[in-house]
């Protein structure tokens, strides 16, 4: 694992994740009942395989200090407030463009989500939506920039990282929501999402805990504001991405050194 530390995280992270989306999978189409704790267990693999990878990868290539190189991102919060703002701007104000441009050339809605009422319940999805999201982020750039980035600019690691970052979700299109209806339009817009996430991790020197607010927020985000077209918000990502970098640079796509792996 030492040798190819790449390309064992991403059959790990691919393999126990999905294993994990073949019970939610099963229960969405009625195959499997959802009251069975095995499969409550299954789908828990699901969130948690980037992060169990990452760690795994970790602890067998580099020992102990892989590990804790790998986790002090999630204990450097002192980055500044205005990370903290963008990463939750970075979610909100796309969202909104994109809604805005739906309207502006009457685009088609592929789903037509109801809105969704703040209650008890909805927060404690969205605690639960930040954990499965920080444990994302564990691995997507925690461990797999920060890698590609010692042997690439910023720019090509994160198209990597992008790439499959949306091949990951490929599961998704076999359940109702938005992501089934169009989903090349899909894995595009998270693909092109990666250079914010990018710009932020480098930016903060390396920690995890704005990504994660990011990547937590956008999941709210787009259930609280509707009527938003797929072409529409892979438009306005890619927008952003060509921005980022003409602005930043592929070097480091942030004002600082690109985040390597020791």
């Amino acid at each position: 694992m030492r040798k190819y530390p790449i390309a064992w995280f991403y059959i790990l992270a691919f393999g126990i994740s999905w294993l994990g989306m073949i019970s939610v999978v099963l229960v969405s189409r009625g195959i499997a009942p959802v009251y069975r704790p095995y499969f409550l267990v299954l789908s828990i693999f699901y969130a948690i395989g980037p992060a169990l990878a990452a760690v795994i990868v970790s602890q067998i290539a580099y020992g102990k200090t892989g590990v804790w190189d790998l986790l002090k991102g999630l204990i450097r919060w002192r980055v500044g407030a205005i990370w903290y703002i963008i990463a939750i701007l970075g979610s909100v104000v796309p969202i909104l463009a994109a809604q805005l441009i739906t309207k502006l050339l009457g685009l088609s809605v592929t789903i037509a989500l109801p809105p969704v009422e703040l209650s008890p319940y909805v927060i404690f999805a969205g605690a639960v939506n930040f954990l499965a999201n920080t444990c994302e982020e564990i691995g997507w750039r925690g461990f797999a920039l920060p890698h590609l980035q010692k042997r690439h600019n910023a720019l090509y690691a994160t198209l990597i990282v992008g790439m499959l970052w949306s091949l990951w979700h490929l599961p998704l299109i076999f359940l109702a929501g938005p992501m089934s209806e169009y989903p090349f339009l899909w894995f595009i817009s998270i693909a092109a999402d990666a250079f914010i996430y990018t710009w932020i991790y480098n930016s903060t020197k390396g920690s995890i805990l704005p990504v994660a607010l990011l990547h937590g927020s956008g999941n709210i985000v787009v259930a609280f504001i509707t009527g938003v077209s797929p072409i529409a918000y892979a438009l306005v990502n890619c927008v952003v991405a060509i921005i980022l970098i003409a602005v930043l640079g592929r070097a480091n796509l942030s004002r600082r050194e690109k985040i390597c792996a020791g």
